[in-house]
């Protein structure tokens, strides 16, 4: 008998099939990452910059992204408080992946 390994995805660590469905399928995610990116870090300003976009849906995009490693939350100790979010330096080459994902959509389409 010919022992055949498959390994689709590795089900030991679901969490990167999770995060990789979540970000992926949602646009508002794509969109957060794309404002922090270009250098909008503030949940007030990423809420104005985006027509449609609700407080609760960034806050639960926000929340989601950070849960997954691909931004990180800094606190500032200012009056008022102050709260800013970055890629992280994984949330950066998940970036660099969706870019490629994105060229390569559109050399399809040519």
């Amino acid at each position: 008998m010919i022992n055949k390994e498959i390994n689709i995805l590795d089900v030991a660590h679901p969490s990167v099939a999770q995060m990789v469905e979540s970000v992926i399928g949602c646009k508002w995610s794509l969109t957060v990452i794309e404002l922090i990116r270009k250098g909008v870090n503030r949940p007030g300003k990423m809420e104005h910059a985006i027509a449609g976009l609700s407080a609760k849906v960034l806050n639960e995009r926000l929340h989601k992204l950070s849960h997954f490693g691909v931004i990180e939350k800094r606190v500032f100790a200012e009056t008022p408080p102050r709260v800013e979010y970055y890629l992280t330096d994984f949330g950066g080459r998940f970036a660099d992946i969706l870019d490629a994902i994105n060229a390569l959509q559109h050399e399809a389409t040519q």
